[in-house]
């Protein structure tokens, strides 16, 4: 499932929460906040993607995730290497590694990290 920008951006804001009510995620955005009624149709279409659900209480719903932030990123970590890379982690590693400007120490916390997971195999 692939959210919107704004979708993301709302889900940042309830995964951070947890569970929110409408007042909390408005509360939540920075300044000019979007209109209710925005923010209302964000949560409608996430409610309809199965990406979050709520509770009702009275009038108003408390809504939460249904999806950990983690695995809504794997995924699309896995679609990114399987349609940009030909499925390959190591050319995605390559492209990371040489186009994002990392730090020789950032490099080396990355290898660190890999050597850990190979142990681990």
């Amino acid at each position: 499932m692939k959210l919107s920008n704004a979708e993301e951006d709302l889900m940042n804001y309830l995964w951070e929460l947890k569970t929110a009510f409408m007042k909390d995620l408005l509360d939540a955005y920075p300044e000019p906040k979007p209109a209710k009624t925005t923010v209302a149709t964000l949560l409608k279409r996430m409610t309809d993607k199965g990406v979050i659900a709520y509770h009702t209480y009275g009038k108003s719903r408390q809504y939460y995730p249904l999806i950990k932030k983690k695995d809504y990123f794997s995924t699309h970590v896995k679609g990114l290497i399987k349609n940009f890379f030909n499925d390959s982690a190591s050319q995605f590693a390559s492209f990371f590694t040489q186009e994002t400007d990392l730090t020789k120490e950032e490099l080396e916390d990355l290898k660190a990290l890999i050597d850990n997971e190979i142990k681990k195999k």
